[in-house]
Order: C-alpha cells, then structure tokens, then sequence
C-alpha cells in the first residue's frame, strides 16, 4: 500500500472511531444498532436493505459495517455484510454500466489515476479489481460505479470484490463489535468479557488491522505496476 493507500485505511479507521466518540452513540450507531438488534430475525434483511441504499448514495460504509460487527459479533456479522457488500457493489456496477453512465463519466473524466484503473482493467480485469479491493485507491462507492464504465466483465469483478473485500469488512466489523463493549463501558455497564477478556478483544483488533494492512502492503508493487503500466498501442 503506497503512502495515500495507508492514509485512507488510517482516515478510514479514524473516522469510524470519531463517529462512534463524537456523536452520541445511543443517538445514532446505537439507535441504528439497536433498531437491528430489536427487530429479530427481519433486523438482517432491514439492515441489508439500509446498507445497500447507503452504499448506492455514498454514505460511508464503513460506519454501517461497525454496526454489523456491534449486533452480531465479528464471525456473524462478517458472514451477513459480505455478500451485502457485494451485491451493494454490484447494483452500483450496474447503474454506473448503464442509467448512471453519463454521470460517472463526467465524475471521473480526467481523473488521472482512474484512467490508469482503466487501462489496466482493460488487460486484466479479474485480476486489477482483486488488487483494488486489497489496496483502494479510490472511494468504495466511487470505486464500484467506476468500474460499471470500464470493460471488466460482471462475473469478474462480481469474483474479485467478493474476495478482495473480505480483509477490510473483517476489520470494520471487528472494530464495530470493539465499539459496543466501548459503549458499554463509557455507560457504566460491565462488559461481560470483564478485563482480561477486552484486553484479548483489543489485541485482536491491533492484530487484525495488522494483518489487513500487510496484505494492502503486499498487493501495492503488483497494483502500481499494472497501474502505471503504459497504453496500448
């Protein structure tokens, strides 16, 4: 990951941390996640539903994925935001392949670094969007209407999102389940864990942001070799 790689992943955490201690908790992640919480077994099709419509408007998915993580745990909550990430990212593909194609024209028209994405897709699109999802170097939403007006085919970039996003949604949703026993706490509720149990759940969380970041490491001599490789022709 190149220096403004590991400047969003650290944006992207410290806005996620800043939403969850700047605003009011129980009046905005709280509400929502005890919105889900409260609505039994339909909580994760409303939940899918509200993510979807977030992503499709820009809203951070980050902050959405910490409240799958703060309802249902790191394990349950990575296995219900991945495949809703991906469909999110794949009706975006859709809209940006057809009815909002003009739009995202204009939005990227000129964008330097875009038009190296598309160049390389155009090469080797299966494995350029797998490498973008490790290491973005644009927006998620931004990413997927994008990549609708490139030449990738659906079924590969629908394959390299539903990888190449894992390591980041478990991060998110990780640090969404930290965020609830951290509620908690500042509410004076005792975290049934008790200490040494959130000692454990923060190392995991160092851990696991650890390993996201090497694997966004790893990818970025590959990315910015298919990046800043030339034209065609």
């Amino acid at each position: 990951m190149g220096r403004r790689g590991r400047g969003a992943l650290a944006l992207g955490l410290l806005a996620a941390v800043g939403t969850a201690a700047l605003l009011p908790v129980d009046a905005w992640f709280g509400a929502f996640a005890g919105w889900v919480r409260d609505a039994g077994p339909a909580g994760a099709a409303l939940y899918a539903l509200v993510y979807v419509v977030a992503a499709l408007l820009f809203l951070p998915g980050s902050v959405f994925t910490m409240v799958a993580g703060s309802v249902y745990g790191p394990a349950w909550g990575l296995a219900l935001v991945s495949p809703v990430s991906v469909i999110a990212a794949t009706l975006s593909f859709l809209l940006g392949r057809t009815v909002a194609r003009h739009a995202v024209e204009a939005r990227l028209r000129g964008n330097p670094r875009f038009e190296a994405i598309d160049r390389a897709v155009g090469r080797d699109g299966l494995r350029v969007v797998l490498l973008l999802r490790l290491s973005p170097v644009l927006p998620y939403s931004l990413l997927n209407y994008g990549l609708g007006i490139t030449r990738v085919r659906l079924r590969d970039y629908v394959v390299a999102s539903s990888v190449g996003m894992v390591p980041g949604t478990f991060l998110f949703v990780y640090l969404g389940s930290v965020v609830r026993d951290t509620a908690s706490l500042v509410g004076g509720e005792r975290p049934s864990a008790g200490v040494l149990g959130q000692v454990l759940v923060l190392a995991g969380l160092v851990a696991t942001a650890a390993a996201v970041a090497l694997v966004a490491r790893a990818t970025r001599a590959a990315l910015a070799q298919a990046l800043e490789s030339p034209p065609e022709g």
